[in-house]
C-alpha cells in the first residue's frame, strides 16, 4: 500500500489552517515534516494527525504552544529508546523541560545519527489519546496507570 504524501498546501487546506501556522509548528518543534530533495515539505497522514491532535490542544484545551512543547517534553524518549543509565544523565533531553527530544541539542551519538521524523519516540504519537497513553504508560507506576476503559 503507497502513503499518501501531501504538500503544505495540500496539508494546510485539509486541517483548515494557514501555510504559515503550518511553518510555526515546524519552528516550534511541534511537527517534523519530511522533506524532498528539493525541500519541499510533505506531511504523511500521521503528520496530519498529529497536527490536529496539536490543534486541538491549543485551540480547544486552550495550551499554548509553549505549554504544548512542554507536554511533549514529559515523553521520556530514553524510556522508549532503552537507553542506558549514563546516556541517559548526560543527555539534554533527560535534563531539559521545555521542549520535545527531538528539540534538544548536544544528544548523544544515538540520538544525532536518526532522523528525528523516523524516530520511535517522534512516530510513535500520531493522535492525542496516544500522547497520554504514552505519557502515563512512562511515568506512572504500572497500580496508578488509568486503563482507557475507565475514563
Amino acid at each position: 500500500m503507497i502513503e499518501q504524501w501531501f504538500t503544505i498546501g495540500e496539508a494546510a487546506d485539509v486541517l483548515g489552517v494557514s501555510i504559515p501556522t503550518l511553518r510555526l509548528y515546524e519552528r516550534e518543534g511541534l511537527i517534523i515534516p519530511m522533506r524532498r530533495e528539493s525541500k519541499h515539505r510533505r506531511y504523511s497522514p500521521d503528520d496530519i494527525d498529529r497536527i490536529r491532535c496539536m490543534r486541538s490542544l491549543i485551540n480547544k484545551e486552550k495550551v499554548s504552544v509553549e505549554g504544548v512543547k512542554r507536554l511533549l517534553a514529559m515523553i521520556p524518549c530514553w524510556k522508549i529508546k532503552e537507553c542506558p543509565d549514563d546516556v541517559r544523565e548526560s543527555c539534554p533531553a533527560f535534563r531539559q523541560h521545555d521542549q520535545p527530544c527531538w528539540m534538544a541539542s548536544g544528544k548523544s551519538w544515538k540520538c544525532k545519527s536518526d532522523d528525528c521524523h523516523e524516530c520511535s519516540v517522534y512516530r510513535k504519537i500520531t493522535d492525542c489519546t496516544t500522547l497520554k497513553q504514552i505519557i502515563t504508560e512512562c511515568t506512572l507506576k504500572p497500580a496508578e496507570r488509568i486503563v482507557p476503559e475507565q475514563i
